[in-house]
């Protein structure tokens, strides 16, 4: 048994990369605000669909509202809208590559806000983490080319930002879920919460919020798939 969690995390990790190299060329097309709402919009229903289904609504411990909003706010908008600035910036595999501090930022939250003290391995294996990205990232770089606009310290800042986001997220529902909420149903919740966000906020007129192109029925395809494979297949 000690495998199949082993065995679920490189799929959800194997999702999301798959994902983050299909939603490059999508992002950049139409922007990072109007492909994420598109994402959002579509998974949200879809995972919606699914915990109905599945009748999971009853699982849901309301009590922990402020926790599912901070979530929704930080995690999905805010930590989402991060990413793929990063990713339009700095291409998939840096984005992923800064991604994968995720997991040393959770530790050192969970540390700071839960008490939970990590293991000298832990550590050890956070620091290996963090030193395998910046050799990775610099090794990577073409002499005297930056990734996009702003360099590569805007990738950086970008990346961290978003893992620090989309960490906070999933760390905040924790108490949530040993209360007895259902994982599918912490993410119907946050996404549903998430796309209602952010198209009350794409009716403002502002021209950052607006498609950098226009919506063909071939670029929604390309901008919901990997929705898709990150939130719903690797997600459940």
């Amino acid at each position: 048994m000690v495998f199949l969690p082993i065995l679920a995390a490189i799929g959800a990790s194997t999702g999301w990369a798959t994902g983050i190299v299909l939603a490059q060329a999508p992002a950049r097309a139409l922007g990072a605000f109007e492909f994420t709402r598109i994402q959002l919009i579509a998974c949200a229903a879809l995972v919606g669909l699914i915990a109905s289904a599945m009748g999971l609504w009853p699982s849901v411990r309301w009590q922990f509202w402020p926790a599912f909003a901070a979530s929704i706010v930080l995690g999905i908008v805010l930590g989402n809208l991060a990413m793929i600035a990063c990713l339009r910036r700095g291409g998939p595999r840096r984005t992923e590559l800064l991604l994968a501090l995720k997991g040393p930022v959770v530790a050192l939250m969970a540390w700071a806000w839960l008490g939970e003290l990590p293991s000298g391995w832990d550590a050890l294996g956070g620091v290996l983490v963090l030193g395998g990205i910046l050799l990775a990232i610099r090794a990577g770089a073409e002499p005297g080319a930056d990734p996009a606009p702003g360099g590569l310290s805007m990738v950086l800042a970008l990346g961290l930002a978003a893992a620090a986001f989309q960490g906070f997220g999933f760390l905040v529902m924790k108490p949530a879920m040993q209360a007895g909420t259902a994982p599918l149903a912490a993410s119907a919740i946050r996404l549903l919460g998430a796309a209602l966000l952010i198209s009350v906020v794409a009716l403002w007129p502002a021209r950052a919020f607006r498609a950098s192109a226009a919506v063909t029925p071939a670029l929604l395809g390309r901008t919901v798939l990997p929705g898709v494979i990150g939130y719903v297949i690797s997600s459940t």
